[in-house]
């Protein structure tokens, strides 16, 4: 009799890239173990968008839609918790809740997502995800010809502006760090009416996440509709790293283009191995990891 708590596969984070991968592995008839804490990274934000069938929807009905299809494939569990640590074993892999259970896989997959550090500004965390956002693809249409804020420095802000610009006429740079730019972005800032605000932002007034006005250390205030920014960030799990699995420079798992790690027998998807903080892209890398981490289990006994 197949021991309750061991699992061809266990896949770290219960969103989309964690739900992709296990419907993949459901459908191949694989035992598969969620475990997911319910924190997902996205929860402030009202509406998921770029993402073709969904446009529109509430990131939480597309990840309990997602949830209940992948759940009716049999072979599939949803556990609530939180994973704690990891190890190798000689039959694979085991991994240690926070309430002490313990659960056994051939395979592991991480889908465990990252978690955003946010600046010392009042407002700042209420508006996230909401008018304080981070992508054009994902949020830029509902801000279109909008008064908008690029809360980054150097190059990043620069390629930002360049999208936004798009979309609206009216873009300012909020950065305190103006030698972060070149003279030929300060140039093409000029030809294009892009402004660069210096000052130091101290607050984000704001009514339920929607920013009315951003308030700067001189005590002078300037109303926005939407900020862009990039914030620094750490993995929600370090038990990849524990394993052995590098990581970039940037601070993403490392994978090849099959979502392998460095440790074999570990894959990581999503968020936490991708710079492209997509729903679509989410999906894409999860569906990727099981198909792949199938293959390996075809190949073992094949």
């Amino acid at each position: 009799m197949k021991d309750k708590n061991s699992f061809d596969v266990i896949i770290i984070g219960g969103s989309y890239a964690g739900l992709s991968a296990a419907m993949a592995l459901g459908r191949s008839l694989r035992n598969v173990l969620i475990i997911d804490s319910g924190f997902p990274c996205n929860k402030q934000t009202p509406h998921s968008h770029n993402f073709i069938t969904q446009d529109g929807e509430t990131p939480l009905a597309i990840a309990e839609k997602a949830k209940a299809q992948v759940l009716n494939y049999d072979t599939v569990r949803f556990h609530n918790g939180l994973a704690i640590s990891g190890k190798k074993i000689e039959t694979g892999f085991e991994i240690t809740t926070q309430q002490g259970e313990t659960f056994q896989a051939k395979k592991l997959i991480f889908a465990s997502g990252i978690k955003d550090s946010m600046p010392d500004i009042k407002g700042f965390s209420e508006c996230w995800g909401i008018s304080v956002i981070h992508c054009p693809y994902c949020h830029g249409y509902e801000f279109r010809n909008q008064k908008t804020g690029i809360f980054i420095n150097g190059e990043k802000a620069f390629h930002i502006a360049s999208l936004v610009k798009n979309l609206t006429d009216d873009v300012t740079i909020l950065s305190s760090e103006k030698d972060s730019f070149t003279a030929e972005q300060l140039e093409k800032f000029n030809k294009h009416n892009i402004t660069i605000n210096q000052k130091q932002i101290t607050q984000i007034e704001h009514q339920n996440g929607f920013i009315t006005n951003v308030v700067f250390e001189d005590g002078s205030n300037e109303s926005f509709k939407a900020i862009y920014a990039s914030l620094p960030f750490e993995q929600q799990s370090d038990i990849p790293k524990s394993l052995g699995c590098e990581h970039t420079d940037t601070g993403y798992i490392q994978t090849d283009t099959l979502q392998r790690t460095t440790v074999p027998g570990v894959f990581a998807c999503g968020d936490n191995s991708n710079p492209m903080r997509a729903v679509a892209q989410a999906v894409f890398s999860g569906n990727m990891a099981g198909a792949v981490v199938n293959k390996e289990l075809v190949d073992d006994v094949f």
